[in-house]
Order: C-alpha cells, then structure tokens, then sequence
C-alpha cells in the first residue's frame, strides 16, 4: 500500500493505492475531509474495431450510505443515476478525454464510487483527481496527470475549496481542472460577474493545480508501471498520395455552401464519389478511403479559417448567424419563445405551477427540492436524422443543466415569486450550440410569462482553430466547427455580467492569452444577441399569462395550521374541491393558493381566514345549525368552529323541544356568551331576542320572592 497526501485549504487531501480493487490497471482511493472516494480505471487488451472514436466511458456511482440514508420506494437500493452524478461523470469524462494519444482505441473504463460524504468536501473533483492519479499510475497510455477544484468569490476574493458556509456567501461556483501547464476544462455558475473575476479565480484555482499534480508525479515515481504500447494504424503512403490531392479539391469547393444541410449533402456525395472512384485500385480499404477524406475535410476548413480568415459558411470569425426572435408562439401555453440563430432553432415553453409540484430530489446533496426547473430535448429530426426516442441522455441533461445554471440567478426568490417554475428546451434544428439557444428562448418565454426576471440573459458558444503558433478564435461556432475545431467554450450571462460557463477542449490545455480572448469575444458576442432579444420583449410582461395560476399569499398561526387541515384533512380537502384552487401549507404558517379562476381564489381565501379566526366571546354571528339534541342544538359560527345553543337559550320563554325552535341546516342569529378553560363555545339566541311585555326572566321571579314578593306571602 502506497500513501500521498497535501494539505488543501485546511484540509488534507490523501492518495491511497494497493489496498482496494487491486485488479483494477489502477486503483486509487481518495479522502479530502470525510469525503472519500475509489476511483478504477481499467482497459481492454486489444483495440475495438470498427470505431473512429476513443472509447472511454465514465461512470460516477453515487451511493446513498455515504450520507447514511437508505434509498426510498420499494426496491431500497440504487438505481438509474441522479442527475448530479450525470453531471458529475460528464465533468471527469471532459477532463480526461483531451490526454489520451490521438488514434488510440483500446476501451477505457472509469469508475468513480461515492463512499462518504462530507457536504462541505464535493465529490466531484475527487473524481477527476483520481481518474488521473490511477490513469497516471497504471499501463493506460495518459498525457497527465491532472487536479480540479472548486473556486468560489467571495467578496471579490478568489477562495479554492470553498466550505458550504462560504459556498453561500459565493458569488461563483468554478469547477476547474488542467495540467500542470494549462486548462482543460471549466464549468461554471455565477451571480452577474465579470470576466476578470472569472479570469482571476481561474488563475487561482489553477495555482492549486499545479500541487495537486506534483503529488500525483511522486506517486507515479513511486509505484507506477509501464505503460502498454499503443498501436494507431498508419495510412497507407502510396494511398493518401493518390487520394488527397482529388479529395482536397473537391472539398474546398464544398465548404463554400453555406446552408449546412446543402453543404453536408454535397460532402456526402463528394466522399461517396472518392470511394466508389479509389476502391478498383484499393480493394478493402473503403474504410481508409474515407480515413483520408476525414482527414482532408478537418484540414481543409481549420486551414482556410488560419490563413483566409474565412469559415464554411463564409463568416468572418467573430460574425454572428442572423438572429431572429418570437414570442407567445403556442396559445395556451403559460409562456413561450422561439430562438432562431443561423440554422439552430429552439422552441422554449414556460409552466408555473403551486410550490408542491417543485423537484423532489434524492441524491447525496443537502438540498432536498428545487423550484426552478429546465428540461432539453434533441430529437433526431433536429439534425435530419432517424432514431429512437428512450428519454434523455447524459448529453440531454448536460445541455439542460448548463442552460438551468445560465438562467437561475435571475429568477426571483420563493418569497418574491412563489411558485415551481419548468422550462422545456425543444431543439427543432441543430446546427452548433443549442445549448446556448435554450438560455435565449429561455430567457424570452419567462418574460413572456410574466415572471419578474431581474435581467435578461442571452448565451454564445465560443472556439478555437489552433495550428502551432497560429491561434483564431471563433464566435457564434456551428457544428462543423465544433465537430473539427479545438474548443467549445460556451459563456452565458446579462448586461452586468456572466451568470455560467463551460468550457471543453481538444487540445491539450489552453494559456491564459486564448481565455483571456476567448472571454472578451464571447462577452461581446452574447451583449450583441441581448440587443437582438430586446427588440423582441425587453421586460417581463406586467401581467401573468391568462391560463396560468394566479398565486395568493397568506400567514396564519402556526396553531392554527390544523384548523386548516382539519380531522384527517376534511377542511382543506372541502376548500380545494367548492374553490378548485390549490393550497400547499408549509410549517411556519405560510399558506400559498394557486388558481386560475380568481374568484375560485379569492373564495377559498376567505375560508381559509374564516377557519383561521377566532370566535370573540359576546359577539354575535350568523350561524348554521350542524346537529340537534335534546338538550340543545350545535351551531358552526366560523368553519370548523361549533358551539352549544344550551335550549335554555333558544328563547326567553320556556323551550319544551329544541326542533320547537330550531332545525338541522337553519341558519340563525347567535351570541357568544363565553369560551370556558377546555375551548367550548356557549351561545345564546335568547340574548339577541326582545322580551316579551310583562315577561319577567326565572331568575327575577326568585330574586323578587326571595325580597318577600307574592311567593313568600303565600307560603
């Protein structure tokens, strides 16, 4: 067993390798705080076949006995992953991918399991952390190792591994991760900062970085082994020479297409062409044929955009696709948008909803629910393609969780704004960066609802052709480029300043000089696309839709939230079924109704008031008579609130039977003559009646005979 350990930020973070799953090409279990983590690489001895792609799956096990809860419904164990480890698989996988040697296809498969969890140490870089230590240590071939933290700003201070009291305070919330030398991956989400804020935690972070690898070269030192030889398949000399020259022509006349669809359908034919024209001379290599095609096509678009400053679609490299903007596109609908930029279009609809129908989550984070919500969906017919459609993948809830951290701080608070607010992201065309079109449309179709934003916010993706010392960066990318291109550098934000961040690479890190551009294009690119939405809504609309719920807020005594609820629920559930409102109740006497019909709202808000007042001995009421005894009758003056009409009550005179005076379901006049130690109400109809002339109560008849009156005289 081999130990490494560093203090960070008071804490010590420890690398252990050869106790646990020694089976593994490598093993290392981590602890930072009382967080830990085993971390398994493991890879196939031969090469898959027939891939063009590296084959490295990442999976991020989360188990709930690390934050000592058993998980609920029937089953009682783990099942399909959280959305968190989803996101935080996607988080090492895109730190890693970047090192691996270009062309190699052995599979590689990570396994990150959540032991224990301390909530002020996050699992998530512990994850990175020890992918690359075991990476590093074992016979994988890795260009590594790696480190990651989390940077927060407070107070305009960068601070690495913020605890979740600080994490509160945060301004930002930075997941980073590089090599020693530069960044291979960011994920951010912020409140409005700016892009030197951004630039300054970045620097911070990656200073802590550089530590963080240090030890895990000394662990490598120490217990490493050989890596395995990586077999990549030359092409053919004899092959490419004949091939490229053709292919090469052909395809730079293709790039000048700009409509993506018309575009591709040529490069489809121009390959199909290349292949069908080389296959005589070179039997069974259809596959290389196309290999060099590839090859050209990547090195025909990067070259033209290097040395003429000219994209495939005949951009310039900082020019943005025509943007055009709806909104109130679907008729019933709460809110809707539809963002269109070049050949990326998404339609984005808006539901509010009572607070009960907010996010149940269950995972190893302290937060238990969340009320704002965004889903994204890519379907096939986005990109002019068939498919199946099982629900969403890992790149699906990527894409929907970047957009949700965009747009979340400008939603107002529970207490400003309470109600569960879901937006749904259709990708109706995909031609580069939807995600970024999600927090467009986004933005667009809340305002249109009618929810009080504190500002807009827009979104651009950002990349980056990079030969050796030549660098261009690029704003408003579209597929192509991102599918050929270096960087995908995705930056979303308001007029006062970035709100989320995510940043992948293909490279093998990126200097300060290409963020540093890469963040001032981008921040001038999404001000330019907010200038464009505002022309469409430039604030939220006064009003809330007509179809969706209109919210009533009340406050009652924490006592008296049972008088609401009534005996098994019998109150609220009347309320809810005469007004069709909604209610939810929340523990310190918060009351929130929700209804479309604003009469309907207004109603069972008056009931709710009514069940929650308190009946005031000697005044007088109109009630309703709920049952009839011998002795009396019981009379509900306030909803759920009954007292005793005594039959010596009912009138002055004397009272044989109570059903003489009063029935079941009467209404009646009643005064309260008091409320004893136990809660009963006394009432009397008697004390709101006229005497009648000459009549003297029973208890004056005994006074007087008792002063020596007829009575006495008799007797």
């Amino acid at each position: 067993m081999h130990t490494n350990s560093m203090e960070l930020n008071g804490k010590t973070l420890s690398m252990e390798t050869g106790r646990l799953a020694k089976q593994a090409s490598g093993a290392v279990l981590l602890r930072y705080g009382d967080t830990m983590a085993l971390v398994t690489a493991t890879v196939s001895d031969e090469a898959r076949e027939g891939v063009d792609f590296f084959p490295m799956t990442v999976d991020y096990e989360e188990r709930l006995y690390a934050v000592g809860r058993i998980p609920g419904g029937f089953i009682k164990r783990e099942g399909r992953p959280t959305e968190r480890a989803i996101l935080g698989c996607r988080l090492t996988d895109r730190s890693l991918r970047p090192l691996f040697p270009k062309g190699f296809r052995n599979s590689v498969h990570i396994v990150t399991t959540v032991l224990s969890m301390d909530q002020d140490c996050p699992p998530e870089t512990l994850s990175i952390i020890g992918a690359s230590a075991a990476l590093s240590i074992s016979k994988i071939p890795f260009n590594g190792p790696i480190g990651a933290v989390v940077v927060g700003l407070i107070d305009g201070k960068p601070v690495v591994n913020p605890d979740q009291e600080q994490a509160q305070k945060s301004d930002l919330h930075l997941m980073l991760a590089g090599t020693k030398d530069a960044v291979m991956m960011v994920e951010a989400g912020a409140q409005e900062i700016s892009k030197e804020d951004v630039l300054s935690c970045i620097e911070a972070g990656h200073d802590v970085i550089k530590d963080i690898v240090s030890q895990q070269e000394k662990m490598v030192l120490e217990v490493g082994v050989e890596k395995m030889e990586v077999k990549i398949d030359e092409l053919p000399e004899e092959l490419v020479r004949e091939v490229e020259p053709y292919a090469r022509k052909e395809v730079a006349n293709a790039l000048g297409i700009a409509d993506k669809q018309e575009r591709e359908d040529k490069l489809s034919a121009i390959k199909k062409d290349i292949i069908e024209q080389y296959i005589e001379k070179f039997p069974e290599e259809e596959k290389t044929i196309g290999k060099v095609y590839e090859d050209v096509l990547k090195d025909s678009m990067r070259k033209k955009i290097i040395t003429e400053g000219i994209r495939a679609d005949g951009r310039n490299p900082q020019e943005i696709r025509p943007i055009t903007c709806e909104i109130s596109s679907l008729p019933r609908t709460h809110g809707s948008a539809i963002f269109t930029r070049g050949q990326t279009q998404v339609l984005n609809i808006c539901t509010l909803s009572a607070l009960r129908d907010m996010q149940m989550l269950d995972g190893l984070g302290l937060e238990e629910s969340k009320r704002f919500i965004h889903h994204y969906n890519f379907p096939p017919y986005s990109v002019g393609e068939t498919g199946f459609m099982r629900g969403p993948g890992r790149r699906e809830i990527g894409h929907g969780a970047l957009a949700e951290k965009a747009l979340e701080p400008v939603v107002p608070s529970e207490d400003e704004f309470p109600y569960t607010i879901r937006l749904v992201s259709e990708v109706l065309e995909s031609n580069g960066s939807t995600s970024m079109a999600s927090v467009c449309s986004g933005s667009l179709a809340m305002m249109d609802t009618g929810i009080p934003l504190k500002a807009p916010v827009a979104g651009i993706a950002m990349g980056l052709i990079k030969e050796e010392d030549q660098v261009v960066v690029l704003s408003d990318i579209q597929g192509l480029e991102d599918f050929l291109g270096d960087m995908d550098f995705k930056i979303a934000g308001t007029e006062k300043g970035i709100t989320a961040i995510q940043m992948d690479i293909k490279i093998q890190g990126l200097s300060r000089e290409i963020l540093e551009e890469a963040l001032q294009h981008a921040d001038e690119g999404y001000k330019y696309i907010l200038n464009i939405m505002n022309q469409t809504i430039e604030k939220p609309r006064a009003e809330l839709s007509p179809h969706a719920p209109r919210m009533i807020r009340m406050q009652i005594d924490i006592d008296k939230i049972r008088d609401v609820i009534g005996p098994g629920g019998r109150m609220i559930n009347k309320i809810i079924a005469e007004t069709g409102a909604g209610i939810d109740i929340e523990p310190d006497g918060r009351i929130f109704i929700a209804a479309v019909d604003p009469e309907g709202g207004k109603k069972a808000q008056e009931m709710i008031a009514a069940l929650v007042q308190d009946v005031e001995p000697g005044k007088v009421y109109k009630g309703t008579v709920k049952r009839v005894e011998r002795y009396g009758a019981f009379v509900e003056v306030l909803p759920g609130k009954e007292g005793l009409l005594h039959i010596s009550h009912l009138d002055h005179v004397r009272v044989n039977k109570t059903e003489d005076v009063v029935n079941l379901g009467d209404e009646i006049e009643v005064k309260v003559l008091d409320i004893d130690d136990k809660g009963r109400i006394n009432l009397s109809r008697k004390a709101l009646l006229e005497k009648p002339e000459g009549f003297v109560e029973r208890n004056e008849r005994s006074d007087r005979n008792d002063r020596g009156g007829p009575r006495n005289r008799n007797r």
